[in-house]
Parts: C-alpha cells; sequence; structure tokens
C-alpha cells in the first residue's frame, strides 16, 4: 500500500484505530476516537444499525465495539489509500473470522480526524449481501 503522507494525523489515527481493534483493546480503540465521533459500518442500515444512522458517541461507539469487533478476528487489507486534508480512504478488505466463519468485506473504508488527530467519523462502505455471500465455514 502506498501512501502519500505515512505520518498524516489521519493515517496514524486509522493506523491505531486498526491495531487496536485487531489486539482486542478496546480502550486503545475508544481513546482514538473524538466524543461526538460516528462510525458507520457499514453505512446504511445493517444487523448492527437497523436505522442506518450511525453510531454516534462514544457508549453507542463502545456498544458497536462489543457486537462487531470484540468477537471477531480481524485483517485489514488495504490496497490502495488516497489521503485528502484530514480524510482518508483505503481501498481494499477487511477479512473477519468469528463464529466459526470467515467472511470478507470489500469496500472503501474512510477515516476523518480533527485537529486534535482524533477520528471524528469512520465510515466503511461495503455491500452487506456481497460479504454475507462470501461468508465460508471455518
Amino acid at each position: 500500500m502506498t501512501v502519500t503522507d505515512p505520518n498524516a494525523p489521519v493515517h496514524l489515527a486509522g493506523k491505531r484505530s486498526r491495531e487496536a481493534a485487531i489486539a482486542h483493546d478496546k480502550q486503545a480503540w475508544l481513546d482514538n476516537f473524538a466524543d461526538d465521533a460516528v462510525v458507520e459500518d457499514p453505512i446504511g442500515p445493517s444487523h448492527f444499525d437497523p436505522d442506518g444512522k450511525g453510531h454516534r458517541g462514544k457508549e453507542a461507539i463502545a456498544a458497536f465495539y462489543d457486537k462487531a469487533i470484540a468477537p471477531s478476528e480481524l485483517t485489514f487489507n488495504f490496497e490502495q489509500t488516497y489521503q485528502c486534508g484530514n480524510e482518508e480512504a483505503n481501498v481494499g478488505n477487511i477479512v473477519i473470522r468469528s463464529a466459526g466463519y470467515e467472511v470478507t468485506a470489500e469496500g472503501v473504508f474512510t477515516y476523518r480526524v480533527d485537529d486534535d488527530g482524533k477520528i471524528v467519523a469512520l465510515r466503511a462502505y461495503w455491500e452487506l449481501d456481497r460479504a454475507t455471500a462470501s461468508a465460508r465455514k471455518l
């Protein structure tokens, strides 16, 4: 993966987010977010977010962590990264292993940070039906 500026605050915040999720370090993951941040993973209605409005604020983000990240092993495979100001878009996939299955979510995964380098928006553009269709028993 080629990154224009590997020391950009948005890139570092995204990297911290991924590393904390892989390590199952909930507190480090939450500490990386601004208090009023939003997580939309995936964007729109899903089993994690039936209303499709995202998980807004630390309490809602912590609940999302407990449902989506805590029971899973994650591998991030980003092939391309685009940086624009305080935002970064990563193209590739996330492999999710949970409950005896492996699912691959292909898409675009974005981060936006504030001036303090805290994530204010984590948005994931992946299609639930396509990811579900990729499921294979481990």
